[in-house]
């Protein structure tokens, strides 16, 4: 899933340490921001709290964004970016695009669903995605769907996936795979393998190539 105008992976342990060193193309302010919502939560957040943990004024803050959820929102953006392009597996000799997608997008919702952020928003403040959902899309959804539309312009062109309308197709996958990342543990029963996560996420599997193949 992607929702998101906010986004990218890692973080602190859930615990929301702080004392981590910073990704190493982190931004200090958003690792700030990260380490904040992963201790407390998005509405307890203060630019008080980012600005002491990231070594800058509030000024500073004041002057790059207007409040704590305009900063979560680039730090979204981060985020998820990065887990969508992270999910994508390093492509061997002779790996068709359909494959590329088809494990791309499976390995994506498991990534985003053992996200700490991810985990945290969703425990938390689930309002936050709620209008990647149902209202808008975000820059992190602009970006899978490029993502997307690239691998099914190649499968196109190398007769992988099913012909279609590129862009159609890649909203609809995004369709699918943000249903499963936001509402799987609605479906899933952990005590039943028949009805666990990996199930469906194999499920999931099947879709995407039944859905992709020519």
């Amino acid at each position: 899933m992607t929702p998101i105008r906010h986004n990218g992976p890692d973080g602190p342990d859930r615990s929301g340490r702080a004392d981590r060193p910073a990704r190493p193309d982190g931004d200090p302010v958003l690792d700030a921001v990260r380490d904040c919502v992963l201790a407390v939560g998005v509405r307890r957040t203060t630019l008080t709290d980012v600005a002491r943990r990231a070594g800058v004024s509030r000024m500073t803050l004041y002057r790059r964004r207007p409040d704590v959820r305009s900063l979560v929102g680039d730090l979204m953006t981060r985020e998820w970016i990065a887990v969508a392009v992270g999910a994508m597996p390093e492509r061997a000799p002779g790996t068709k695009a359909r494959t590329l997608i088809v494990e791309g997008l499976v390995a994506g919702v498991r990534a985003f669903r053992a996200h700490p952020l991810f985990r945290k928003i969703v425990d938390v403040d689930p309002e936050l995605l709620l209008p990647y959902v149902l209202d808008r899309r975000g820059a992190s959804q602009e970006a899978l769907l490029s993502l997307l539309a690239d691998h099914l312009r190649e499968g196109h062109d190398e007769g992988s996936v099913r012909a279609g309308h590129t862009e159609r197709q890649a909203r609809s996958l995004l369709l699918v795979v943000q249903s499963f990342t936001l509402s799987l543990r609605t479906m899933t029963e952990e005590d039943d393998p028949e009805l666990g996560s990996e199930a469906f996420l194999a499920e999931l599997r099947t879709l995407l190539e039944r859905t992709l193949t020519p």
